[in-house]
């Protein structure tokens, strides 16, 4: 899956704050995620990550 900084996905499950939506601060074997909705950053491993996504919205460059 080609994910890239800038990025946002839409996950399968919700974070607790009820947003899905999350902006890719940092790629590599973890990612770094902003939570849309309060804002709350966390890193997860890529594995887990990518099996978790619905879909990916890419910025425009």
């Amino acid at each position: 899956m080609d994910i890239s900084v800038g990025d946002t996905i839409q996950m399968k499950k919700p974070h607790p704050c009820g947003s899905d939506m999350m902006k890719v601060l940092r790629v590599g074997a973890d990612f770094r995620l902003r939570c849309e909705g309060c804002g709350h950053e966390f890193m997860t491993p890529r594995s887990k990550c990518e099996k978790k996504i619905k879909k990916l919205i890419k910025t425009e460059e």
